[in-house]
């Protein structure tokens, strides 16, 4: 190793050091000693301690008179409105900003992730990024390669110098450095990157990739408190569920800022809930907080209302005698309690409980897009080509659906998005049903908006006859709110256009939604706005997303995108998420998607026992509904007993073949099976065997079933 390695890729993360040993230079950020730490029994007890600390940006106050301790092995979800003040008071932790006033103690090292990575353009591949966190390690290895230089020009070494290399051979060994490139590698391929791209140098990859690395840094570095700031925000959903493993075993304190509900219920034990320049603590995780504040709201408002009476009690007495000379006392007596008196915040308004009514679009055919079997290739850098997609599908879209596409960074979301859109050129054939209008909504379309219209004529543009009230309270649902709907849209950040953007797609009154990433930029108040208007949403929309929490919440359908393959799960994203844990499930569907009814019968069943008669009749009545099988000629048996014994025997059969065709699904499932061709030829005509013979039974029960 050199002994003067190249200038480290510089990235707005701040490692602070204990004074209890030697402070390095570490690449990140740099190091800093501590201004003032934690004495006595406090630094036994708490990590971080902030006392009074208040702070004004712009003129405008963020921070007033905050005090909070920070306690050891700690998981703590930040949240507060946007604007509340959250990243301040993380870089305020992590030493970034001083305070305007108070004092900040610290005890142990403080490894921030801030939200935006500052772009540099360097030589350096992404695995000698990783291994730059070892900073005492490099430095080690090359103190053992200069000694070992001045070993080799001596013919009988000095003692001293065998003495100081066998310590630094026993600091490498104590310290592990044989493993610090299988760490790094472990780290990395966690979170999300591939074995060929850790020699790729940082200049091409993108923003969010660097993010990682910095994250990466930072992990392996292993600080007493780790700051991470919107640490989900370039992460695929597998990269979130790897930090989420590694997490719950960080020996450390984790104080975390994020959007992704889902991440906070399975990360943190308690809420430090940020409003109005303090903070107030939930034990519990995010859900536990919702149901609390909820309950202390109704305490706030009535201590609060209390206090305002006393208060205009009070001044109504003061103004009533200010001027008698008999009342002198107890004027003044009440003017100084007026001025001791701790004033209650108002509490928070129900903002939570905008909704959104979006007009009833018209109805599309049964079939919103047919996907024949297709493949993708882009073209790469020598003429050579990089395939996306290979011989995938095919693959149906029927209303009413609404399909969740996930999948690794890169394993082509996006794409196949662009692909049912219409956007995107492929190889094979699309076809759109009828009465089909769809809606598309991308990061990219920020970019083409009127930047000569307000954000309010912005919307109206694209609503048609949506009232102005209406208009706003949906813009303020995505954090345009009073005079914001005012502004130009050539002064909007990229943020807000973003949000404005997604508005403008949800009012368009199209039947058909493809929305890409369109919780990006929202906070967890506008994300459960957009929730609960695509639960009402009565057309059918595809949703590229990471946030798990949402995608749970609106899909019946997903679509899992890998090696080049769609394959197509019934049911929501925990019943997803339970088929990966538990094997490949028997709603695995490699060929076409499952249609809602068949999903709805399914799930019902998949949970429970043994299916009853009633219920096999209800879910056989359901997939007639939904196949439009036609009804086979009657059986005109004249006695009831014969129909009986028959009804009995086709639902017996049913329910063999259905056993059967689970069987086969999960065969069909399992990625070993496309190992062999033929094995996959006659899995495939076994399933046509069975769906032909449950078709001809169905359509039997149906008949008997009306004669009876």
């Amino acid at each position: 190793m050199p002994p003067h390695p190249p200038a480290p890729y510089t990235a707005p993360t701040r490692i602070l050091g204990s004074d209890d040993r030697p402070i390095p230079s570490f690449p990140i950020g740099g190091i800093a000693g501590l201004s003032d730490t934690v004495p006595g029994h406090q630094q036994r007890h708490c990590v971080i301690q902030l006392h009074s600390i208040s702070i004004a940006l712009g003129g405008h106050p963020i921070l007033d008179n905050l005090s909070w301790s920070v306690r050891p092995r700690r998981r703590i979800g930040l949240i507060g409105a946007n604007g509340a003040g959250k990243t301040t008071l993380l870089r305020l932790l992590a030493g970034e900003l001083e305070p305007d006033e108070g004092t900040i103690a610290r005890a142990g090292s403080i490894g921030y992730l801030a939200q935006d990575v500052q772009e540099h353009d360097t030589g350096r591949t992404v695995i000698d990024e990783a291994l730059g966190a070892f900073e005492e390690l490099n430095a080690l290895e090359a103190r053992e390669a200069a000694l070992t230089k001045k070993l080799e020009r001596h013919a009988l070494p000095p003692e001293g110098l065998l003495k100081e290399l066998e310590r630094v051979h026993t600091e490498l060994a104590v310290r592990e450095a044989h493993r610090k490139r299988s760490r790094a590698e472990a780290v990395l391929l966690g979170l999300g990157f591939k074995t060929a791209d850790l020699n790729r140098t940082l200049e091409t990859l993108s923003g969010g990739y660097r993010m990682r690395i910095t994250l990466a840094q930072i992990l392996l570095q292993k600080p007493k408190v780790l700051l991470l700031d919107e640490p989900t925000n370039h992460l695929d959903i597998e990269s979130i569920d790897w930090l989420e493993k590694y997490l719950q075993n960080y020996p450390g304190t984790v104080v975390l800022v994020s959007h992704d509900r889902y991440f906070l219920n399975r990360m943190v034990r308690s809420i430090a809930h940020l409003r109005q320049g303090r903070i107030t603590e939930y034990a519990g995780n995010y859900d536990f907080f919702l149901s609390e504040r909820a309950s202390r709201r109704v305490l706030e408002q009535a201590a609060y209302e209390n206090q305002q009476r006393e208060i205009a009690q009070t001044r109504r007495f003061i103004e009533r005698f200010r001027y008698k000379n008999t009342k002198a006392r107890q004027v003044q007596s009440r003017i100084k309690h007026l001025q001791r008196m701790e004033r209650l915040l108002p509490p928070e308004s129900e903002e939570a409980q905008i909704t959104i009514r979006f007009p009833v679009p018209r109805p599309s055919g049964r079939v919103v897009v047919e996907l024949s079997t297709f493949s993708k290739r882009y073209p790469a850098p020598g003429g050579a080509s990089v395939g996306v997609f290979r011989q995938a599908g095919p693959l149906c879209i029927e209303r009413g659906q609404k399909v969740a596409l996930i999948g690794r960074n890169g394993a082509g979301k996006s794409t196949l998005a662009r692909i049912i859109a219409g956007t995107e050129p492929f190889d094979g054939t699309r076809r759109k049903g009828y009465h089909v209008y769809a809606g598309f909504f991308a990061q990219h379309q920020a970019e083409s908006l009127a930047i000569r219209h307000t954000v309010l004529e912005s919307l109206q543009e694209a609503s048609g006859s949506m009232l102005e009230g209406q208009l706003r309270t949906l813009l303020g649902a995505f954090l345009f709110r009073g005079d914001d709907v005012f502004k130009r849209v050539a002064v909007l950040s990229g943020g807000e256009k973003s949000r404005l953007a997604l508005a403008r797609t949800l009012v368009t009154g199209t039947n058909f939604l493809i929305l890409d990433e369109p919780t990006n930029h929202l906070d967890i108040q506008s994300i459960q706005v957009l929730i609960e208007a695509l639960r009402q949403y009565q057309g059918t929309f595809v949703v590229v997303s990471h946030d798990r929490h949402f995608l749970d919440q609106v899909a019946n359908t997903v679509w899992h995108i890998d090696g080049g393959r769609v394959r197509v799960y019934g049911g929501t994203y925990s019943e997803f998420r339970w088929h990966m844990a538990h094997g490949a499930g028997a709603q695995v569907r490699t060929r076409k998607a499952v249609p809602v009814a068949k999903t709805a019968a399914k799930k019902r069943t998949r949970l429970g026992g043994p299916k009853s008669r009633a219920q096999k009749r209800r879910e056989a009545e359901a997939r007639m509904r939904a196949s439009g099988a036609k009804h086979a000629a009657p059986d005109h048996g004249n006695a009831q007993g014969a129909i009986e014994e028959q009804v009995e025997a086709a639902e017996q059969a049913i329910a063999k073949l259905e056993q059967q065709r689970e069987q086969v699904e999960a065969l069909l499932g399992s990625q070993d099976l496309y190992r062999e061709p033929a094995r996959v030829t006659k899995a495939s005509t076994e399933y046509a065997r069975v769906q032909a013979e449950l078709k001809a039974y169905y359509a039997r029960w149906e008949s008997l079933m009306k004669q009876k």
